[in-house]
């Protein structure tokens, strides 16, 4: 089986203890009862792919640094803010774009192929469900992977900007100190201030990743398609997300109003618990795997 080969990298991975048989028993269940699944999936499944999420408790950015994501605001308004977040992203894009997708992220991908996952949104942006082959899938909150003008809308692959970013910095050097979920580093002010940043080929304008950053929000078309695939489903399970941010959560809580049974794995307390049919605290990769 080649799913169960995978080694998890377990750094950003909160304590837990291995799965129930009477949790997997019920989670088998629940799955073999859907005949139309909708899935969400949150940092929480990345996490065994190296990458660390926000909230985790003790492994989280947030439990271990005072460091907070850029807003959306601020990435459009100042140019500085520009300049500080594309030199922490061009350092840490290298590591970051070379994570590979984990035993869970593959699961769910045979789920698709066996026809069980009637669709998946992801709020994550590292593009690890398209490298594991997921294809009935949203990107909820884009992909770092993308890249696109404010101003006239031309998109180019974020390896592209990399190219870019090399032509003009020839000589900028800089040590990254940790990486954060998103795909940058931490760096002094000193060292980002003579960073240069290209703008758009096209047009001049600015260039900016294909994720909505925190402040933003997704777009109405987006939102709807979501929900058509919901109306679609007939049960929802969460698979590493706390949940926390409205964007993902809304879906839950119409899943909730249409009566759909509802199931959660995640490691810690998820703002869906108690209206959640079923809630397991256990490692995506190590108990998804078990369900046939």
């Amino acid at each position: 089986h080649s799913v169960s080969r995978i080694s998890p990298n377990l750094a950003f991975v909160p304590a837990c203890l291995p799965p129930d048989p009477v949790e997997v028993e019920e989670l088998q269940h629940f799955v073999s009862n859907s005949k139309r699944l909708f899935i969400m999936t949150g940092a929480g499944i990345s996490t065994e792919s190296g990458i660390p999420d926000y909230r985790s408790e003790g492994v989280g950015l947030y439990a271990r640094t005072d460091r907070r994501p850029i807003q959306h605001a601020e990435f459009v308004r100042s140019a500085s803010a520009r300049q500080r977040y594309w030199a922490r992203n061009f350092v840490g894009w290298p590591q970051f774009s070379s994570h590979q997708p984990n035993t869970a992220h593959l699961v769910l991908r045979d789920w698709e192929k066996l026809g069980k996952l009637h669709w998946l949104v992801t709020q994550n942006v590292d593009a690890l469900h398209t490298k594991a082959g997921s294809q009935r899938m949203t990107e909820l909150h884009g992909c770092t992977h993308r890249v696109f003008c404010l101003a006239c809308g031309d998109q180019i692959l974020r390896s592209e900007l990399q190219e870019h970013f090399e032509a003009l910095n020839p000589t900028w050097k800089a040590e990254a100190f940790g990486v954060a979920p998103d795909g940058d580093v931490f760096l002094t002010d000193e060292q980002v201030r003579n960073f240069q940043v290209p703008a758009c080929s096209k047009c001049g304008g600015i260039l900016k990743p294909d994720v909505t950053f925190f402040g933003d929000t997704v777009s109405r078309e987006k939102v709807n398609f979501v929900h058509q695939r919901l109306a679609e489903s007939d049960s929802m399970l969460v698979v590493g997300s706390s949940m926390q941010v409205y964007s993902g959560y809304r879906f839950a809580l119409a899943a909730w109003e249409k009566k759909l049974p509802i199931a959660i794995l995640n490691i810690g307390p998820t703002r869906l618990d108690h209206f959640a049919s079923l809630k397991l605290n256990s490692r995506c990769g190590e108990l998804l795997p078990l369900i046939v």
